[in-house]
């Protein structure tokens, strides 16, 4: 990730945290730390062993993927912001509408989580309850609500410190 900002890349796949790439968050939050801030401190729990200026560099924007799909919204808007790139392809294609509804329910989910987090909810606490009540007025993100409930990916994270 380094030499791909040091040699002016724009994005990578920098973990997920939640579906079926999962990572350990501190890792994660420190590896998208060093993607895109000016000046990252020395945080081993992070995996940084060293203070980090990168001045005016820029940045490389953050890739999540891998059986992503909207209840897992809350938290990759937690983790990585509004910087980032999430790349959901069967939590869209897997719509059982279509592509466009499946997008649909993503960008709702998406601008729902954004809103209460800029309101100052708690993503992490009332994730799921933020997106139960977008989808009482969006039928696309109902749906995928429905498809989806029952999906998880239960296995160890293989990038431990």
């Amino acid at each position: 990730a380094k030499a791909l900002r040091l040699s002016g890349g724009d994005h990578i796949h920098s973990g997920t945290v939640v579906g079926k790439l999962e990572g350990e968050r501190d890792i994660t939050l420190g590896f998208v730390d060093l993607l895109r801030d000016d000046f990252v401190e020395k945080d081993r729990s992070r995996g940084i062993y060293f203070t980090q200026d990168w001045v005016s560099l820029p940045g490389v924007l953050p890739v999540a993927s891998g059986g992503i799909h909207v209840w897992h919204m809350p938290a990759l808007t937690e983790i990585f912001g509004d910087d980032s790139v999430l790349q959901f392809g069967g939590g869209t294609l897997g719509h059982p509408w279509g592509n466009a509804p499946g997008a649909v329910a993503n960008r709702v989910a998406l601008e729902a989580c954004v809103q209460a987090r800029n309101e100052g909810r708690d993503l992490a606490s009332e994730g799921n309850q933020i997106i139960r009540e977008a989808s009482k007025w969006s039928p696309e993100l109902a749906a995928a609500c429905e498809v989806w409930k029952e999906i998880k990916f239960e296995f160890q994270a293989m990038d431990t410190i």
